[in-house]
């Protein structure tokens, strides 16, 4: 090989670094917001809930991580306006984003924002965060089961190569088979162990909305995708996206390791329809065409329905000790 072997994570992170900084990515791939605008209505308003919940901290910061065009967290303002002004007076919105295209589509969206190349530049102050498929995007490693021990996946020439693992880099705790790949998102562990450090501090939650399993399971999750369709993973660098499943069970554990709580994770389906998405769909197709009512419940069909979205996705909060019950997440 001329190549000379990168780690999985690096080659990840790179590969990611070149293809949001040359593609429109909601040309190739559609996230929640983006199918409905009751999502993030539904978001806004829970949020407003936490922060009844927390005490009504005034100033709040409303953060969201990787908050692609914006559109969510302009849904969330405008459903929070209109339901629950008193949030909306007390909460000061800030973006963590690193990419110009990016800003620049959310600045048209949400102008009175602030933004941030990461979490530690947003001041320490009681906070809501929102990260919907954010942590997804993070580079993971992936370790292969053989024999008696492990090794690491790198990337050499555009195909795989393993070398032997660090051991104390292995997940504890996952069973695999000669061949099976177990995966761990060290840059999500951090992102979330960071938040809940500041949730310490000071009253807020955080809202993880990824796709990923509630528990721990072996196995290869990274996938690419390049014009809407799957790629495949070591496609030229920058020519696709790159995700990989979250474990949320790792990542409540992390939150719990730095000192929060956590609730859930729960399904989407679950978290949507306990706070109302059917009820607020119907609401918005009252006077509208039959083709828009259609294509309202379409859409809330798709991010509801176990058999779409649904179960795939999981939704976990992390709050700061001895938060109460927050809806939709408390009985997971």
């Amino acid at each position: 090989m001329s190549g000379e072997p990168e780690r999985l994570d690096r080659f990840m992170a790179r590969a990611n670094a070149a293809y949001y900084a040359t593609h429109d990515p909601f040309a190739d791939f559609t996230t929640s917001p983006e199918i409905s605008q009751v999502f993030g209505e539904i978001v806004g308003l829970w949020a407003a809930v936490a922060w009844q919940t927390l005490g009504r901290p005034d100033p709040v910061l409303l953060v969201e991580a990787g908050p692609g065009r914006g559109t969510l967290m302009a849904d969330a303002l405008r459903a929070v306006r209109k339901v629950m002004p008193g949030f909306a007076a007390a909460l000061r919105v800030h973006l963590i984003e690193t990419s110009p295209r990016l800003r620049a589509a959310q600045a048209a969206r949400v102008p009175e924002a602030s933004w941030h190349d990461s979490l530690e530049t947003v001041p320490a102050a009681p906070m809501i965060l929102v990260a919907n498929e954010f942590l997804d995007a993070l580079p993971i490693r992936q370790f292969v089961r053989r024999g008696d021990g492990w090794t690491e996946r790198f990337v050499a020439d555009g195909a795989w190569a393993e070398q032997p693992a660090d051991a104390a880099a292995v997940p504890p705790g996952r069973d695999a088979a000669e061949g099976q790949v177990v995966e761990v998102n060290e840059p999500a562990r951090a992102f979330v162990a960071s938040v809940a450090r500041r949730l310490r501090g000071h009253p807020g939650v955080g809202l993880f909305v990824d796709y990923g399993p509630a528990r721990s399971t072996a196995g290869d999750s990274l996938q690419a995708i390049a014009g809407r369709k799957p790629a495949p993973p070591l496609s030229p660098l920058g020519s696709a996206d790159l995700t990989a499943h979250v474990d949320f069970a790792d990542m409540a554990a992390a939150a719990r390791a730095a000192g929060a709580a956590a609730q859930g994770p729960v399904t989407q389906s679950e978290f949507l329809v306990a706070l109302g998405v059917f009820q607020r769909t119907e609401a918005l197709a009252r006077g509208r065409t039959p083709e828009q009512v259609t294509a309202l419940r379409q859409a809330t069909q798709r991010l509801a329905d176990p058999r779409a979205m649904g179960d795939l996705f999981k939704v976990l909060a992390v709050t700061s000790p001895g938060c109460p019950g927050l809806p939709g997440v408390a009985a997971g």
